[in-house]
């Protein structure tokens, strides 16, 4: 199983997402989580993301460390699953 670190992602093999799952991003710019999008694509690389409140589809491919199953709710509970 992958090891977990202290903001929720996963670290080594994480587990494969799947087309259409709800996630969270983490922000390049400033390293917090942001909800809001699911899972378009699954590419050798990474994910392509749609973002739910325009249906838009993002052009770059994040990757699996960029990206984690939405947590809505429980941002400070990350051990809690």
């Amino acid at each position: 199983m992958a090891e977990m670190m202290e903001d929720g992602a996963a670290s080594g093999a994480q587990r494969q997402l799947r087309v259409g799952t709800r996630v969270d991003v983490r922000s390049r710019f400033v390293g917090s989580w942001t909800n809001g999008f699911e899972i378009a694509q699954v590419t050798e690389g990474g994910y392509r993301l749609k973002r739910l409140s325009d249906g838009s589809t993002l052009p770059t491919i994040f990757e699996p460390d960029e990206v984690r199953e939405e947590r809505r709710g429980k941002q400070g509970l990350w051990w809690y699953r």
